[in-house]
């Protein structure tokens, strides 16, 4: 399967990482769309679907080797999907999800509402592929969808991504890296979404809403009834830049562990549902402030 012109939209014209092209099959892995004994597509297939150099989808399958998702790897012939491996019984098993399958999911519904309050809105623009991959493939058929996201504000000084040596204003470095990546993922999920306007004539709306301040947190709420959480995992290191090595304290957040609340689950976690979009629809309403990407 080639899609090569929608991996260059939904990346805004930046090649994927071995880790992104993981996650992306991971997610696949999870949703079904890979099933246990499929074999996977040759690497130069996967090279010309994502974009990249073979040697890019060698680590990606080889980070997938070492979760224990591939078997039958071999020089002569692509891997298969590994059966799942069944758990030791009396072994709390974690409940950390992937974000595109519980989307697609998600987008199952007539009406779609997806509200998400993050740093930059990459892991949100790169999930999207999958659900809108099933719309085109007809698996889903939203005839509405509804998209809120809460990005900091530029005006403000981030607690991270920032610079070792300080900043954080419009003249670090970092600030403004930062600044181009959320205006750039921004504008490829805008424009993603609101082509299904044309394509399938579904009603899309995209708003976006400055906060001013850094959320700790990255949330995501589905349809009213699902509320993902993620914590934002600082660390440390160094970037090439055209303007020279960035030393900086950042977030790696596509990386971070995603836990799920439903709120057929039981009454704990249909209160955290509810109150994550009081929350949410509190900020929206209150102290953020109207967001145009530029």
């Amino acid at each position: 399967m080639v899609v090569t012109q929608e991996n260059v939209a939904v990346n805004g014209g930046r090649r994927l990482s071995p880790r992104e092209i993981a996650d992306t099959l991971r997610d696949r892995i999870r949703s079904g769309d890979l099933k246990a004994g499929d074999r996977l597509p040759t690497q130069a297939e996967l090279a010309e679907e994502f974009g990249v150099e073979r040697g890019t989808v060698r680590q990606a399958l080889r980070a997938l080797q070492e979760d224990g998702l591939l078997s039958n790897v071999s020089k002569g012939s692509p891997p298969r999907i590994a059966e799942p491996a069944v758990a030791s019984s009396g072994e709390p098993q974690p409940t950390m999800v992937g974000l595109a399958p519980r989307l697609t999911a998600a987008f199952a519904a007539p009406h779609v509402r997806v509200d998400a309050a993050c740093l930059t809105a990459e892991t949100l623009m790169l999930a999207l592929s999958e659900p809108v991959r099933a719309i085109h493939e007809g698996r889903v058929h939203p005839q509405s969808i509804d998209v809120r996201i809460l990005l900091p504000s530029r005006e403000i000084n981030l607690a991270f991504p920032i610079s070792v040596e300080g900043g954080g204003d419009d003249e670090d470095p970092v600030h403004r890296r930062w600044l181009a990546q959320r205006n750039a993922q921004g504008h490829v999920l805008q424009h993603n979404l609101r082509a299904l306007r044309t394509s399938h004539g579904i009603d899309v709306r995209v708003t976006f809403r400055a906060l001013p301040f850094t959320p700790p947190v990255k949330l995501y709420l589905l349809n009213g009834t699902e509320a993902l959480m993620a914590y934002y995992m600082v660390t440390r290191r160094a970037e090439d830049d055209p303007s020279g090595t960035l030393d900086m304290y950042d977030v790696l957040g596509t990386e971070s562990l995603l836990f799920s609340f439903e709120r057929q689950a039981g009454r704990r976690d249909a209160a955290f549902v509810e109150q994550s979009q009081l929350w949410f629809d509190a900020l929206w309403e209150t102290i953020t402030t109207d967001l145009t990407l530029s």
